[in-house]
């Protein structure tokens, strides 16, 4: 599936939907893949939606401030 704009539709979402049509087929999802460069935003999304964290933002990535992608 092609990511055009995760700001529209979460990669969570998306992820969790295709779990949800892949078991009524009695298929389990087991891992997914990336190609090409992702926004790190949408990963810390993800990773917040998962790990369940209430506020979570790119300042809290320790490489964000490492590289001073943030200010």
């Amino acid at each position: 599936m092609n990511m055009t704009d995760f700001t529209k539709t979460a990669l969570y979402s998306v992820f969790e939907l295709i779990r949800i049509e892949a078991k009524q087929y009695g298929v389990n999802v087991i891992g997914s893949e990336t190609i090409g460069p992702v926004p790190m935003e949408a990963l810390t999304d993800t990773a917040a939606y998962y790990l369940g964290l209430e506020v979570f933002s790119v300042e809290q990535v320790l490489e964000s401030r490492i590289t001073g992608v943030v200010s």
